[in-house]
C-alpha cells in the first residue's frame, strides 16, 4: 500500500465522519423549528434510500464485471442487521432532544468499550490489557467529557436521565451495527449492503413514525431538513468510510474517525451556543486518546508486514 493510498483513505474518512459529526447539531436545529423525531427520521430515510437506490444504479452500469447479487438469505440477514441503524438514528436523536448534543455524541461514542465487551461475549475472547485500559480511559474521559460532578438533575430544562438513557441505548445499537455490517455477506458491495440494511432501518423509523406520530405530518421537513439529514447521515459517510477504511486499514481508520467527536461537540458550541467548558474538553480528549490506544498496535503491526 502506497503513502499516497493511506493519505486518500485518511482524507475519505476525516470527511466521512465529519459529515457524522454534522448530523446531531442539524437534527437540534429541526427541533427547535418544532418537526418531530418522526418527521425528521422519516425524511432522512426516505432521501437515504432513493440516495443509495441511484448509487446502486450507477455503480452497476459503470462496473465492467458483473456485480455480485446478494443470495435471498443474505438480503434478509441484511435487512435485520439494518434495524439497527434505524434503531441508533432514533435513540440518538431521541437523546440529543432532551440533553445537549455536546452531551448525545458523548453518549453514543461509548461504542468503544461496549465493541469490547460485545466481542467478549460473541467471541468467547478475553479483552487484552491494552483494551481494558483503553475501556478503562474511555469511562474516565466520559465522567469528564459530560460534566458528571456538576450535572444538576433537579434542573427541569434539561432532562438528564431521559436523554441519557436514550444515549445509552444509542450506543448500544450502534455497536451492534458496526458489528453486524463488518459479518454480513461482506463479499457484496458496499453499495448493496448499504441499501439492503438501509431498508431495515427505514422499516424501524417508518414504523416509529406510525406510531408516535400524532399530529399531522409536516411536509416541509422534505425541503428544509430532510435532504441535508440524508446527505450527511446517510448517504454520504458510509460511502467515505467504505471507500477510506481499506486504504487506512482498522487501526488508523478508527482513530480518524474519532474527529466525529470533536466535530460535534465544536457545530454544537458553534451553531447552538452550547456550554462547552475546560474540564468536558479534557474529557473528549482522553476519549480520543483512548481510541488511539486501542487501534494503535494495529497500525504498527501493519507497518511491520
Amino acid at each position: 500500500m502506497t503513502q499516497n493510498n493511506v493519505l486518500k483513505g485518511v482524507f475519505l474518512v476525516a470527511l466521512g465522519a465529519t459529515s457524522y459529526g454534522m448530523l446531531a447539531t442539524f437534527v437540534k436545529i429541526a427541533y427547535n423549528e418544532g418537526y418531530t423525531t418522526a418527521e425528521v427520521t422519516t425524511s432522512q430515510f426516505i432521501y437515504g434510500l432513493i440516495g443509495l437506490i441511484i448509487v446502486n444504479i450507477v455503480q452497476r452500469s459503470r462496473s465492467k464485471v458483473a456485480v455480485v447479487k446478494p443470495t435471498t438469505n443474505h438480503v434478509i440477514q441484511l435487512i435485520v442487521a439494518g434495524t439497527s441503524t434505524g434503531l441508533t438514528s432514533l435513540f440518538y436523536y431521541l437523546a440529543v432532544k432532551y440533553i445537549p448534543v455536546s452531551i448525545g455524541i458523548v453518549m453514543l461514542m461509548q461504542t468503544v468499550w461496549m465493541g469490547v465487551l460485545l466481542e467478549w461475549i460473541l467471541d468467547k475472547k478475553a479483552p487484552s490489557l491494552q483494551k481494558t485500559i483503553a475501556v478503562l480511559v474511555v469511562l474516565i474521559g466520559t465522567a469528564l467529557a459530560i460534566n458528571i460532578f456538576e450535572i444538576n438533575f433537579s434542573d427541569t430544562s434539561i432532562d438528564w436521565s431521559t436523554g441519557l438513557f436514550w444515549g445509552i441505548l444509542a450506543a448500544a445499537s450502534f455497536t451492534t451495527t458496526m458489528f453486524t455490517a463488518n459479518r454480513i455477506a461482506t463479499h457484496v458491495s458496499s453499495a448493496q449492503r448499504s441499501l439492503l440494511m438501509l431498508t431495515g432501518g427505514a422499516i424501524i423509523v417508518f414504523t416509529f413514525a406510525f406510531i408516535t406520530q400524532i399530529t399531522p405530518f409536516n411536509l416541509e421537513i422534505f425541503m428544509r431538513w430532510g435532504i441535508v439529514l440524508a446527505l450527511f447521515g446517510t448517504i454520504i459517510p458510509p460511502l467515505l468510510l467504505n471507500a477510506g477504511f481499506p486504504n487506512t486499514g482498522i487501526g488508523l481508520g478508527s482513530i480518524v474517525a474519532s474527529l466525529e467527536l470533536p466535530v460535534s461537540v465544536m457545530m454544537a458550541y458553534f451553531l447552538l451556543n452550547e456550554q462547552v467548558i475546560l474540564i468536558q474538553w479534557i474529557g473528549i480528549i482522553i476519549i480520543i486518546t483512548a481510541i488511539v490506544i486501542m487501534n494503535l498496535n494495529f497500525d504498527r503491526k501493519k507497518r511491520m508486514m
